[in-house]
């Protein structure tokens, strides 16, 4: 197969990631999942021992009484290729086979996962992705009577993803742009527009030297790039034309095989009535990216008057979903009935925030919270709260907390990858203030430590099984918090993008029963001291419509610490300076009528 899957239903189409509606495949609403994933503590070196290990220690400290229930297999699970075209455990750390494994997970009252691909090979290399294999690997989970499946992004053919061929990126950018040309039915009229005469939608493509390049999507992984707004770019000519009929359309255009630079074009006209988009598919290959020459004509349908033409690729957001949409759809199909949590893990790269409701449970928002796991030897593996790249708690935080507009009950949530309280790197602050952000960001809680090194009522254990923060995480209004104030210099705190981690942070989340959670992050890893006044009537004009009714006009509050359930009556001012907070620390409240 030489191309990506042919879109042939406009539900797959990025003029359709904005309709808010799920493909029929999705499953139900559910709030963010709980449990136990493989991947941090022990890498591809999982066993089957260490799994029950960890199934039996969840139940015996009780978590799965606070709904830490699913047990997840990620990477490093099966055979490197596969056996007669289908999945098989790998023999030696898996012995009993992965039915074996599910049934005794099950029978101790926990749900089972598993892991694989929309590419060729798992990100550990293993070659057993399900690109081709989706009706096959389909009947395999559900034989395995999974619960939950983790899909990854690796090794992906229709995009440069990672491990995948950098080429690839000529089937997600359309080539560069320097004219069209529109001729008539009757071949007696030809209109010649250069770029410079189209307009340039969203925040990707430039023109420069006569021409538009970087028509496609951005690199959501890219830690510049903010998780906000169009996010891709079209270049789109407004063309009149003396009566309707089926013209021919002609592009000056240049190919390549880089990030902005591709083969692949799509151009549809607004005004064709039938809607169908006019053409999807690659050019011919020029000899380089600034080498022009005119593609073959293609025919187009025009209206009468003014018509708007777009020329476009969308295809790194389409490709995607149509590759995760076809794993749903083979699970689906094989068992209605059957209840399996689609966890979408592309790690923000085609911004599955746009799409990911049509399909997941939840989309992770970026890259690995950490690069380096654990071992069942005992290595804790490490992780930083802060990184100039993508892999810290920070990095995840500072892009998920301005994606609030994208997470609720009926969309799924954003998933700023698992937990890694427990790992070499991390204080008790920063443990502490991990498992606040992702309660109040309304985050997937999937452990990523050995639970061997948890007893009840230690340190570690207070912070995972804090029944306020997960309350705060499972409550069912299920609206994500937002960022009402920050003490960095912004527009507007709740949308801006901001890396910079000398900083502080307020945030708000409503909650069932009139209540709301606040929390306050230093970011920092400094003792800082602030001046901050946080009232409700700031809240409420930051919240607006979701602000709890019943705290409108209340003068006395009840503030409760989440993390020594101490409360006090407080005014409607909650928050007032200074405060001092310890390096990475945060302050977390629930605040209710008194």
């Amino acid at each position: 197969m030489d191309r990506p899957y042919k879109i042939t239903d406009d539900r797959y189409r990025f003029d359709s990631f904005s309709d808010g509606k799920a493909l029929p495949c999705r499953g139900p609403e559910r709030l963010p999942v709980m449990g136990w994933n493989s991947w941090n503590p022990f890498g591809s070196g999982n066993t089957e021992e260490l799994t029950k290990t960890m199934a039996d220690k969840l139940v015996a400290l009780g978590l799965d009484k606070l709904g830490y229930r699913y047990v997840v297999l990620d990477d490093g699970c099966y055979k490197s290729e596969r056996v007669n075209g289908r999945l098989q455990n790998e023999e030696v750390k898996f012995p009993g086979g992965i039915k074996e494994l599910s049934d005794y997970i099950h029978a101790i009252g926990l749900k089972f996962g598993m892991y694989n691909d929309i590419g060729t090979n798992l990100c550990a290399s293993a070659a057993v992705g399900t690109h081709g294999h989706e009706t096959e690997d389909a009947g395999s989970y559900i034989d395995w009577d999974i619960d939950f499946i983790k899909v990854d992004n690796c090794y992906y053919m229709w995009d440069n993803a990672t491990f995948a061929d950098p080429e690839n990126a000529r089937y997600s950018f359309a080539p560069n742009i320097m004219s069209i040309k529109i001729t008539s039915p009757d071949k007696e009229s030809v209109i010649v527009l250069t770029a410079e005469e189209g307009l340039i939608s969203g925040s990707r493509a430039s023109l420069a030297d006569g021409y538009v390049t970087g028509i496609g999507t951005y690199d959501g992984t890219a830690p510049d790039n903010t998780p906000i707004g169009l996010q891709s770019s079209e270049l789109i000519f407004d063309v009149d034309v003396p009566g309707e009929g089926t013209y021919l359309i002609s592009v000056l255009y240049a190919s390549g095989k880089e990030e902005g630079i591709g083969q692949w074009l799509q151009i549809r006209s607004d005004n064709d009535h039938y809607g169908n988009i006019t053409f999807d598919d690659l050019l011919e290959q020029t000899p380089s990216s600034n080498e022009f020459i005119w593609s073959e004509d293609i025919k187009i349908k025009l209206c009468k008057g003014r018509n708007q033409i777009r020329l476009m690729n969308h295809r790194r957001q389409e490709n995607t979903l149509m590759s995760y949409a076809t794993l749903l759809e083979a699970l689906r199909n094989t068992a209605p009935e059957k209840d399996i949590v689609f966890s979408i893990c592309e790690w923000g790269k085609t911004m599955p925030s746009d799409w990911g409701y049509k399909v997941g449970d939840s989309w992770r928002i970026l890259n690995d919270i950490t690069f380096n796991v654990g071992s069942p030897e005992g290595d804790l593996g490490i992780c930083r709260w802060e990184d100039d790249y993508t892999n810290s708690i920070t990095s995840q935080y500072n892009k998920c907390v301005i994606m609030d507009e994208f997470a609720s009950l009926d969309r799924g949530w954003n998933d700023p990858d698992m937990l890694v309280i427990g790992m070499n790197g991390l204080t008790p602050s920063m443990n502490a203030s991990h498992m606040s952000m992702w309660c109040m960001m309304n985050a997937p809680l999937m452990l990523g430590l050995d639970l061997r090194r948890v007893e009840k009522d230690d340190d570690l254990y207070k912070i995972i099984a804090n029944e306020y923060l997960i309350g705060i995480d499972q409550d069912p209004l299920g609206i994500q918090a937002k960022r009402i104030y920050t003490t960095y210099k912004c527009d507007d705190p709740s949308k801006e993008y901001i890396r910079d981690n000398n900083r502080v942070d307020v945030l708000a989340k409503p909650l069932s029963g009139g209540r709301l959670a606040v929390a306050v992050y230093n970011l920092s890893s400094s003792t800082v001291e602030e001046d901050i006044e946080i009232d409700l009537d700031l809240i409420a004009s930051r919240l607006g419509e979701r602000f709890p009714d019943e705290l409108r006009d209340t003068q006395e509050l009840k503030e409760i610490n989440v993390w020594n359930g101490d409360s006090a009556v407080v005014s409607r001012r909650i928050l007032t300076g200074p405060l001092i907070l310890d390096p990475c620390g945060n302050i977390t409240m629930i605040i209710e009528r008194a």
